[in-house]
This record gives C-alpha cells, sequence and structure tokens, in this order.
C-alpha cells in the first residue's frame, strides 16, 4: 500500500510522524511518501523536498515564493499521476495542498486533509474549495468540526496529539536540569519563542530581545532562554542576540523548545501551535505577532475572529494576553510578563482554565486519525 502525505511545516511534521506510525501499525508493509521533514523521515518516509522549502507564512510572503511552490506541485503531481497512492493526507499547508487534493480526487485517489484552513477566522467562503478537494477533514479542535458540519463536509474531530504527548503535569526543575542550566533552582525564567520562520524570528527576535533587556534591567535575578528550530535559525538569533542583547543572562538552544517552555516561568511567543504548547505544560504566556505591511492590512478586512492565541480561541475568551502588528511593543510586553511573574492569584486562576482545556483535546489523535483514514479506504 502506498501512502502519499505532504506536510508544509515543523508542526505539520510533528503530525505527520505520529500518523505514519499509527497507519504502520495497521499497514506494516505500507510505505510513505511525499514532503515531510525530520519526524517523518525517523518512521521510514520517503521526501525529495526539504519541508523548508514549504514553509512560508502571509499572503504577501508566499507571492515572493511562488513560482518555486507551483514548480515543487507540479513535480509532485506528475510523480503522484505515475505512482499513484490508495489515500493522499495533506497536512495543513492548504495553499499548497487543497490544490492538489483537488487534482488527485478528480483521477479517483481518496483525499484527507489534516488540520483544518483558518476558514473558521477568515475567508470562510474557501469551505466550498475545500468541499471539492478533500473526502475527509481531520480537525485538531472541537469548534473547528462544528463548522464542518454545519457546511456539509465530512470530519472527523480526532483531538490534538500535543494534548496526548504532553503530562498533564510538567516539572519545571527536571526541565532545567535536561538543559543543563547552571542556574539557580530558584532562578525566575523567562523563554522566548520569536517563531520558527526567518520571516517570524526578523520581525519578533528583536523586540523580544529589547522585552528581555527591559525586563532584566528591573529584575536582575532574571534568566532566559531562546530555542532555535533549526541549524539556521540558531545562526540568525544568535546574531541578534549579539546585537540586541550582548550582555543578557540568555542561554540560546538548538531545538528542545519543549523543554525551554517546561523550564519556564512565563514565556513570551509568537502566534501558533506553540500557544498550543505552552498551555498543555501550563505555563503563562505573553503572545505576539507582526507580519508584513500589506498583510496586516488584508487581514485587518478579512478576519472574523477576535483572538489569536488558541488557548483564548478554545476558551472562546481572553486567557492569555495578545499583541499585535504595531501593539507587540517593549512597553506592553514587559508589563504582561511581568504581571505573570507577579500575579499568584492570577496565575492559579489561568492553570485552572488550562487543566479543563487539556482534557477536552486529549483523545489519542493519531489513532483516531489513522482510524478515520483506515475507514475512508474501506478498511476499518
Amino acid at each position: 500500500m502506498h501512502i502519499a502525505i505532504v506536510a508544509g511545516e515543523l508542526s505539520g511534521d510533528l503530525l505527520g510522524a505520529g500518523l505514519i506510525a499509527a497507519l504502520k501499525a495497521r499497514y506494516p508493509q505500507a510505505r510513505f511518501s511525499g514532503i515531510g521533514g525530520p519526524g517523518m523521515l525517523a518512521q521510514g518516509f520517503q521526501t525529495d523536498v526539504p519541508l523548508e522549502r514549504l514553509a512560508v507564512m502571509g499572503l504577501v510572503e508566499v507571492l515572493r515564493h511562488l513560482p518555486e511552490l507551483v514548480r515543487i506541485r507540479r513535480r509532485l503531481d506528475r510523480r503522484l499521476i505515475a505512482d499513484p497512492p490508495q489515500v493522499f493526507v495533506g497536512i495543513d499547508a492548504p495553499d499548497f495542498n487543497l490544490g492538489l487534493e483537488r487534482r488527485l480526487r478528480a483521477r479517483g485517489v481518496p483525499t484527507v486533509h489534516y488540520v483544518s484552513p483558518s476558514v473558521w477566522a477568515w475567508r470562510p467562503w474557501r469551505v466550498r474549495k475545500i468541499a471539492r478537494a478533500v473526502d475527509l477533514m481531520l480537525t485538531l479542535l472541537p469548534f473547528e468540526a462544528a463548522f464542518y458540519q454545519d457546511h456539509g463536509v465530512p470530519v472527523r474531530y480526532v483531538g490534538h496529539p500535543l494534548a496526548d504527548a504532553i503530562p498533564l503535569r510538567s516539572d519545571a526543575r527536571t526541565a532545567r536540569w535536561s538543559l543543563n542550566l547552571d542556574w539557580p533552582d530558584d532562578a525566575a525564567v523567562v523563554a522566548l519563542l520569536p517563531g520558527s520562520r526567518l520571516s517570524e524570528i526578523g520581525r519578533l527576535g528583536p523586540v523580544f530581545l529589547e522585552t528581555a533587556n527591559w525586563l532584566h534591567a528591573r529584575r536582575p535575578e532574571l534568566r532566559f532562554l531562546i530555542p532555535a528550530a533549526t541549524p539556521r535559525l540558531f545562526e540568525t538569533l544568535a546574531a541578534l542576540r549579539a546585537e540586541y542583547a550582548p550582555v543578557l543572562p540568555l542561554t540560546l538552544t538548538q531545538g528542545r523548545s519543549r523543554e525551554v517552555m517546561a523550564a519556564a516561568d512565563v514565556v513570551l511567543l509568537a502566534s501558533g501551535t506553540a500557544t498550543l504548547e505552552a498551555m498543555l505544560l501550563k505555563r503563562p504566556m505573553v503572545m505576539a505577532y507582526r507580519v508584513a505591511p500589506m498583510t496586516a492590512w488584508l487581514a485587518r478586512r478579512l478576519l472574523t475572529i477576535s483572538h489569536f492565541a488558541l488557548p483564548n480561541l478554545l476558551a472562546g475568551r481572553a486567557l492569555v494576553p495578545e499583541f499585535v502588528q504595531e501593539a507587540a511593543t517593549v512597553a506592553r510586553l514587559g508589563p504582561a510578563v511581568l504581571r505573570w511573574l507577579d500575579d499568584a492569584a492570577a496565575r492559579a486562576e489561568l492553570m485552572a482554565a488550562f487543566d479543563a482545556l487539556h482534557g477536552r483535546l486529549r483523545r489519542d489523535a493519531s489513532r483516531q486519525a489513522a482510524a478515520a483514514v483506515a475507514e475512508l479506504l474501506g478498511q476499518p
């Protein structure tokens, strides 16, 4: 059996790795090919294109990379015509995957899209395009499944693999020990996660480091951590640190973002999956995000949501502070981080809310997703 999968970024690679492992338990002889990252490769996945080539964020940013993305998709489409899979699974990356899924479905290949595009957040009319492209939508979040049911698209809510992987309680001292941090046990730690893309780090890295300087000037005992998702991002962050925060007590790690967040008392981070991971680790957070000015201008006219951080979207209210675009400044980010450090009652209330959300998302997602794919193939 040939199962084709395309993951568009590192968070999709995590989902793909879990799905492949669960599918291999059902189909030991299956082979998996397409586009994926290190987690999927470790499961025996075959890829010809580095995952980073697809990891482009934002409307304007995508336009600059569009010719290369079109070439990659055409080449993959030709390969799947020559070697058709029994099922195709597109993981996130809707601008890349939905067109590919539509063409494969027209040729009789069952198609699954894993991770809903944010049609519930902006451009809801895209659901019509999704309905033409997929035989089944797999959603990670419960409110997404309700949206597709209302629009007549076959859907299965599978929960989130991170909720399965992360224990209900994580110990900061153990995480600090695993990172070999030579800091006092009672040191207060702030983790900085400006993103997993070069464009994100370019826009958020300087303001995050300047916020850390602001915090350290007021709390000299604070320590700081930054994880780098790839060696290239490590070099970029190291250069930014030398420019913006050369004397800051900061440790830069290669990967290990989960341990970094677990080791922290507060996390300052970019919008995205990291906000969900911080929630599951039960770490107070402050979210910030910046995109290209034209992307921001367009988004403001198309968005239909009032929250961006996933904990806030899941709760339907502002659990954690968000600062987007011109609001993401040192003057706002610094005091928001200090509030979490100083207000024990607010932290306790937040932890209770995070516990409840964790329970709702914990559904053995990879196994649920594999079961849904098997049912689509007529082999429950």
